[in-house]
């Protein structure tokens, strides 16, 4: 029997991972802020999050920050009014560690099961089924979620328990954060020196610096090609601060993460609301008299 699925927010990253769920066979009920209608072929639309998981054996939500989570899982008719006993909750949007601690205690309270399983990718990523997956929860309900970790993603890093794996993307988003600064940096040094920023990306990606990430928004960071976004500056700003608040519990510094606070920032103050998050590398450019695009 195909397993029932209430899949909560529809955006740029919710779209092409409820669309992979109802490909795998999975009776999908869909729910967004904004109604949209034949979004994900085969799917039925609720009205609400907890009409959208009244039935459901798994609850997924995929939202924009903590408030959005705040407001469909603990609000009038959200997914705690909804939710079966026992059933699950898998949480893939990027949270804070003070949130994924309240959700575990909620579901605890009110019967239900909780995985928190942030993901790693862009749209285009999540479209062709390559997200990777960092869920946190108990064994059981890392088993019962697998399915869907296996129609959404190329792989899962497993943490002790779901405010570690919310921590767990934090400091992934902190590195791509602290990867777009120092590249930025590089690359406008190079251009002030005329030397191709291309050609010394090339040369830094075919020698010490190959990863996936690196090329990726390398690539953007030549072009600069700030939009359309794939993860926009709000956001970016929003996991900056998250990662910020985590370190400071743990007494832990992150300066870099201070600095890239700080140039997200002024590239709001600028009005690049709508640009990708790389589009802090515009600030770099302007400290070194250089245009914000190419």
């Amino acid at each position: 029997m195909a397993m029932k699925v209430a899949f909560l927010g529809l955006g740029s990253m919710g779209t092409p991972m409820a669309t992979n769920l109802t490909a795998a066979g999975m009776s999908l009920t869909v729910w967004n802020r904004t109604p949209k209608p034949g979004a994900v072929k085969g799917a039925k639309t609720a009205a609400t999050p907890a009409e959208a998981s009244r039935d459901a054996e798994v609850a997924i939500t995929m939202l924009a920050d903590d408030a959005a989570v705040e407001q469909v899982v603990f609000g009038e008719n959200g997914i705690i009014a909804g939710l079966p006993r026992e059933a699950l909750h898998v949480n893939m949007s990027t949270i804070s560690v003070a949130l994924a601690r309240r959700l575990v205690e909620a579901h605890r309270g009110a019967g239900h099961r909780f995985v928190n399983a942030p993901v790693f990718g862009r749209p285009d990523a999540a479209a062709a089924r390559q997200l990777w997956i960092v869920p946190g929860g108990s064994a059981d309900d890392l088993t019962r979620a697998r399915p869907i970790f296996e129609a959404l993603g190329q792989g899962t890093f497993p943490m002790p328990d779901p405010p570690r794996a919310a921590l767990a993307k934090l400091l992934g988003n902190f590195l791509i954060l602290a990867t777009i600064e120092s590249f930025g940096e590089a690359l406008v040094v190079a251009e002030r020196a005329e030397i191709d920023p291309g050609q010394l990306l090339q040369m830094l990606t075919g020698t010490l610096f190959g990863s996936p990430v690196v090329k990726r928004y390398g690539q953007i960071l030549v072009e600069t090609g700030f939009e359309p976004a794939g993860f926009r500056l709000p956001l970016g700003l929003k996991d900056a601060k998250l990662a910020l608040e985590a370190a400071d519990e743990l007494r832990a510094p992150l300066p870099v993460a201070d600095l890239a606070r700080e140039r997200l920032l002024t590239a709001l103050a600028r009005g690049r609301e709508d640009w990708d998050w790389s589009g802090l590398a515009s600030v770099i450019r302007e400290s070194a008299g250089l245009p914000p695009r190419r």
